[in-house]
């Protein structure tokens, strides 16, 4: 039977690789890379880099297919349908390059970026072309260091706080309202930097962009003070490189 690594690469540098996902990488044949186009053909050569870093050369094969395009001007209802759609155009992808690229008896691998549990569609997509029944395998899932554990590193911080909670969202919800009950939320997915409305409150924020890499941008501080700071750093790095990919932190200051 075909096998699938579905593998945690961290947040961009080779050496946050963990021992596991070197041996998963080291078992692979065929390494599938969805390529979202010139503008972020860079992200093509950081997993091109790891690969070179950790395996033998001319011992696997990289097989590139073009990522389908989302409808990111959905919104409202039209978000959750939007998604699925695109899902399932990936789900087409997936389907076509486990049969007509792997043997039957080999083993292909998805390089994930981050850790692949954590606000990533690959494990659903591939649980999607196993309930088509068009083509049989098998997968395991490698954890990683996502982009929120090398963010609190990197900003030398703790993600909580003592006997505190903290919750994970999204950019789209945070703009509905600061979550109840929870002074420290992780925001991912924001492109309209939703941070800028809660300036007025006494919440310190922990910015971090292309974290892991060698382009990685630091911030920090209150938000009415950082928070043009940070407008600048994404507005000059999404010029120079064409995209961004950044994620925060929210902490709420302990009232006197």
């Amino acid at each position: 039977m075909r096998k699938i690594h579905v593998i945690g690469i961290g947040a961009g540098d080779p050496e946050q690789l963990t021992l596991q996902a070197v041996r998963a990488l080291r078992d692979t044949d065929v390494f599938f890379v969805l390529d979202k186009g010139e503008v972020k053909s860079d992200l093509v050569e950081l997993r091109r880099d790891m690969l070179r870093t950790h395996m033998p050369e001319g011992t696997y094969r990289v097989v590139r297919a073009r990522d389908p395009e989302r409808d990111r001007s959905a919104g409202g209802a039209a978000y959750s349908p939007a998604v699925g759609d695109w899902r399932g155009a990936r789900a087409d992808i997936y389907q076509r390059l486990i049969a007509e690229e792997l043997d039957e008896d080999g083993t292909g691998a998805f390089l994930v970026w981050g850790d692949p549990a954590l606000y990533d569609s690959t494990i659903g997509i591939l649980e999607e072309v196993l309930a088509r029944g068009a083509v049989d395998f098998s997968y395991d899932v490698v954890p990683g260091i996502s982009s929120v554990s090398a963010l609190v590193a990197r900003h030398r911080t703790g993600l909580n706080r003592v006997a505190r909670p903290v919750q994970i969202t999204t950019g789209r919800r945070l703009a509905e309202g600061f979550p109840e009950g929870v002074d420290d939320v992780v925001v991912m997915l924001d492109a309209h930097q939703t941070f800028r409305q809660y300036a007025d409150q006494d919440i310190d924020i922990y910015w971090g962009a292309y974290i892991g890499t060698p382009d990685e941008i630091l911030a920090a501080g209150p938000i009415a003070e950082a928070a043009p700071r940070i407008e600048r750093l994404r507005a000059e790095a999404r010029e120079r490189k064409g995209w961004i990919m950044d994620t925060y932190l929210l902490r709420r200051r302990p009232e006197e």
